[in-house]
């Protein structure tokens, strides 16, 4: 079963679980906000797929940070601030099993398509 993580009220978020409806995936949701989220297991998203995409840099919540405090971050710094600012985590964050899937741009859907509707 599909594993998706993000935030409820998000509209990507909503977007992304209609698709799975629509396509009859069966998933689970977690949401930060209710379930929270560890530090070894943003580690581990950014080890697999890069700190640029699970950071989420287009939100406001990153917007509002002070330019000195993001330039000072390193990548530890970075997963850390994640753990404590979860709407800075892009999402969704499609967890299939042996890989994860971050975003939901139309790039993701297909890669989404070829893995759970072939």
């Amino acid at each position: 079963m599909v594993k998706i993580y993000g935030i409820k009220n998000c509209d990507t978020m909503k977007k992304a679980m209609k698709w799975l409806d629509l396509n009859g995936v069966e998933y689970h949701f977690h949401d930060y906000r209710k379930d929270g989220v560890d530090e070894d297991l943003i580690r581990h998203w950014v080890m697999e797929n890069g700190l640029e995409t699970v950071l989420n840099k287009k939100g406001t919540t990153w917007k509002k940070l002070p330019e000195t405090i993001k330039e000072s971050l390193d990548e530890q710094g970075v997963i850390k601030l994640l753990c404590e600012n979860e709407a800075m985590i892009k999402r969704p964050v499609f967890d299939l099993g042996d890989i994860r899937i971050i975003g939901f741009s139309k790039n993701e859907q297909v890669k989404l398509e070829a893995v759970l509707l072939k």
